[in-house]
């Protein structure tokens, strides 16, 4: 089989090698799965970093959530287990985690359905309780995370504020459902939000960029709001003004999604239960803004780590160079 390799840390598109690889052989309690798509995260660029929580020995497969398809021919949602990642033509998964494909998706949204969307319900709904009529801000809007917790608040009947850089981010943002896009580039969020809310400001923040919008958020979040920590895409780990959070009365919240796979199982069982209601319904699907090759999986990566994508990029094996959508 084909599948991409990383032998040293280092950026994605430098480090990753498409090579010729024997099929990875199933571990006890393990199934081989024939990847029929494979969405890019942005911790797919931090493990071939060597930056991200799980560092898998060198040489590995990248390559987080997949769409995949078992040797009875079901089509399923998993988990690659690492090292033998997604970016392949086959994966190894645990049997005991894999979930089934909702109809109302096609191989690449449903890839996609998983890390993203299971992030932002636990996310929104487990950790921050939103409720409906709240206000929901959403930083990195028109990326696959944000995405997705626009998507999901929006179903939760929250007003959203989706903050973006650049005017065709925004433009993605507005027709996901956000009611006020800000650009972080030409506008001041702070402000903003303020005014959007009345000056109460926002209830929850959904923040997977850290750094200068967790800033931001701290100066525009509302009375016993909850400020939901999800992840770091700027680089910068804020360090967050404790006596900020008290005089203010609001809430610091973090999420660690894999958490659950082992702490809660079948509460992840159960978010797959809510999200494929929520998709045969037609209150959620993936935003997939571009579908390649596996070919072109190690640029795809870099683009998703560079900040330059919108929604998310999938790798389709069967897929033909030429053929990227």
């Amino acid at each position: 089989m084909r599948a991409w390799h990383v032998h040293r840390n280092g950026e994605p598109g430098e480090v990753m090698r498409l090579e010729e690889a024997d099929l990875p052989v199933p571990g006890e309690g393990q199934v081989l799965l024939k990847v029929r798509a494979a969405g890019v995260n942005f911790p797919d660029a931090l493990l071939c970093r060597g930056q991200y929580q799980i560092t898998p020995p060198l040489p590995f497969t990248p390559g987080v959530e997949i769409c995949g398809e078992t040797e009875d021919g079901r089509r399923v949602i998993a988990t690659p287990a690492l090292p033998h990642g997604g970016f392949a033509e086959y994966a190894l998964a645990d049997a005991a985690a894999l979930l089934p494909a909702p109809q109302a998706l096609d191989d690449a949204e449903a890839a996609a359905l998983h890390i993203g969307y299971q992030t932002g319900w636990f996310g929104l709904h487990r950790r921050a309780r939103l409720t409906a009529g709240e206000t929901l801000l959403v930083h990195a809007a028109a990326g696959g995370v944000g995405s997705a917790a626009v998507q999901l608040g929006k179903a939760a009947g929250a007003t959203v504020i989706g903050v973006v850089g650049g005017a065709e981010k925004a433009e993605v943002a507005r027709r996901l459902g956000c009611d006020l896009v800000v650009d972080r580039r030409t506008d001041d969020i702070v402000g903003a939000v303020k005014e959007a809310t009345g000056g109460r400001g926002a209830d929850v923040v959904y923040d997977p960029v850290g750094g200068d919008a967790y800033a931001k958020s701290a100066k525009c979040v509302a009375f016993e709001g909850r400020i939901l920590v999800v992840g770091f895409a700027s680089g910068a780990v804020p360090t967050p003004a404790l006596n900020h959070a008290l005089v203010k009365n609001y809430s610091i919240v973090g999420l660690h999604w894999g958490l659950y796979n082992t702490k809660d199982p079948r509460a992840v069982l159960e978010c797959h239960d809510h999200l494929t209601q929520l998709a045969a319904k037609g209150a959620i699907k993936p935003l997939i803004s571009e579908r390649v090759p596996l070919d072109g999986a190690a640029q795809a990566v870099q683009r998703v780590a560079d900040g330059t994508t919108t929604g998310r990029v999938a790798v389709l094996p069967a897929l033909t160079e030429g053929a990227a959508a």
